[in-house]
């Protein structure tokens, strides 16, 4: 063969190949632009926003460390005064009061600020205090209703603790001591208010038994009052950390697993998680945070009362708080704010410059943020 058969065939040899790798930067090229839609397209839309830029109030980081998104503005919570405050810093009513570890609990326009391991605690909504009252015992946690029907659970030297519950006015409804079901932990009201359930522990056997307490509370003329309504266990040695209402219908929650009550027994909903974080039920659907393993990334599972999963997905690493209201869901992890409905859908992700210490919602699309420089609101 001559020298210039040679070289057209090399020649020809090296125009496919270059034909060939364009073709496959080209084919490149492509599926990272489909890809990356359609990953935009999961997550929703991304923005970023500077908070110092929005409106709210700046503050230092000590500061916000004692603020709650609350109704339309803020309550500070301090270990003298509780305060309710506008979105611009300023205050609308306060109560005095003196605690030592002060801890809050707030649902919709209702919160209740109760000293951890002390003697006090005091309802209020976001026009002025409800009422305050005094404790025999030491408190542990409270819950309110939406309605305001207060539960506090305190500890008893006679008992393994009692489980205290108030009207809306601050009246006494029941007074309940736990002799035998061991410590209370977690409570909740059912969404009609019809029923109380407790958590328990049960420590004095070889292995710790759990156990979940519905009390019935009871409506006539006169007074309200409650009842035993049914007790609930499981094989598990598990601690049912957490408990809450879909309607009328119980779940409870241990480190791994989501119970229900089903033919009057607590079965499992599903399969086990790893770890199970953190637990929000948002207009029938429960809103799960969870990880695979230790040192593992943070999933979000978003699924229906029947265990039918909605959205499962990694969200990221560190999570620094969390808000619910009647049919929105915001997560906030690592420098992230991600907003769902209750269908599963992404309505915002949202990235932030300043490490964000609490979140909630407010009406008119808004989210109040608390973050180490201040308080601000952002549309979602």
């Amino acid at each position: 063969m001559s020298t210039d058969g040679k070289r057209s065939t090399i020649d020809k040899q090296l125009w496919i190949a270059i034909i060939g790798f364009v073709a496959l930067l080209v084919f490149s090229v492509v599926m990272l632009i489909l890809v990356s839609r359609n990953e935009d397209a999961s997550r929703g839309a991304e923005r970023y926003i500077r908070l110092s830029g929005q409106s709210g109030f700046n503050c230092e980081y000590a500061e916000a460390q004692k603020l709650y998104a609350f109704g339309e503005g803020v309550l500070k919570v301090t270990k003298e005064r509780v305060a309710y405050l506008t979105l611009s810093g300023n205050e609308v009513f306060s109560a005095t009061v003196s605690y030592t570890n002060p801890q809050c609990y707030i649902n919709g326009d209702n919160c209740v600020v109760f000293d951890n391991d002390g003697y006090g605690f005091i309802v209020m909504n976001t026009d002025k205090v409800l009422y305050e009252k005094p404790t025999e015992n030491k408190i542990q946690s409270a819950v309110l209703s939406d309605n305001g029907l207060c539960a506090v659970i305190t500890d008893s030297t006679e008992a393994y603790g009692e489980v205290i519950l108030f009207n809306s006015e601050g009246g006494q409804i029941s007074r309940w001591s736990s002799y035998n079901s061991g410590y209370p932990i977690s409570g909740a009201f059912s969404e009609d208010e019809q029923f109380f359930a407790l958590t328990t522990l049960n420590t004095t056997g070889a292995v710790y038994k759990p156990y979940v307490r519905v009390f019935a509370i009871n409506y006539d003329t006169s007074n309200i009052s409650a009842s035993d309504y049914a007790v609930y266990t499981i094989d598990d040695t598990e601690i049912l950390s957490y408990t809450e209402y879909i309607g009328n219908r119980l779940f409870a929650f241990c480190t791994d697993c989501i119970y229900t009550v089903s033919n009057d027994t607590l079965v499992p909903l599903n399969d086990s998680f790893g770890a199970i974080n953190y637990v929000r039920i948002v207009d029938d659907v429960i809103f799960v945070v969870y990880a695979d393993g230790v040192n593992q990334l943070n999933k979000l599972m978003i699924m229906s009362a029947g265990g039918d999963i909605i959205y499962d997905s990694e969200v990221g690493s560190d999570v620094n708080a969390i808000a619910s209201s009647d049919d929105m869901y915001a997560l906030s992890i690592d420098d992230r704010i991600l907003v769902f409905n209750s269908d599963g859908g992404v309505v915002s992700d949202i990235s932030v410059d300043e490490d964000i210490i609490r979140i909630g919602f407010t009406d008119n699309n808004r989210l109040v943020v608390v973050s180490t420089g201040g308080v601000h609101t952002i549309d979602y």
